[in-house]
């Protein structure tokens, strides 16, 4: 009986780790999404990053991604395109994902 404890203790654990992870790179990656857009936008400096806050803020009105979409597709009207923006956001995820494993090892 301990065994089978252990075993649930460990899946209960990596989990937990996995969705921590998870939520770290959908964070980091809506800053580097902000980040982006912000020089899309042509921001520099602390406006950018008070911009790039905001796009992580924006991230917290609902559950998804959508709602960071929408404020950015709002936000980029007429300079960059909503398939390009989801393109970057989905390569930007895949980077952060990478920082994210890196600094872990």
């Amino acid at each position: 009986m301990t065994t089978f404890k252990d075993r649930q203790k460990a899946y209960e654990s990596k989990f937990a780790f996995d969705e921590e992870m998870s939520f770290k790179a959908h964070a980091r990656a809506n800053k580097l999404l902000g980040q982006w857009a912000a020089e899309k936008l042509g921001l520099s400096g602390e406006n950018a990053s008070t911009y790039a806050l905001e796009v992580v803020k924006s991230d917290l009105d609902e559950p998804g991604q959508e709602d960071v979409f929408r404020k950015v597709v709002k936000d980029l009207n007429g300079i960059v395109g909503e398939n390009e923006i989801r393109s970057k956001a989905e390569e930007l995820l895949h980077e952060a994902r990478e920082q994210i494993q890196s600094e872990a090892s």
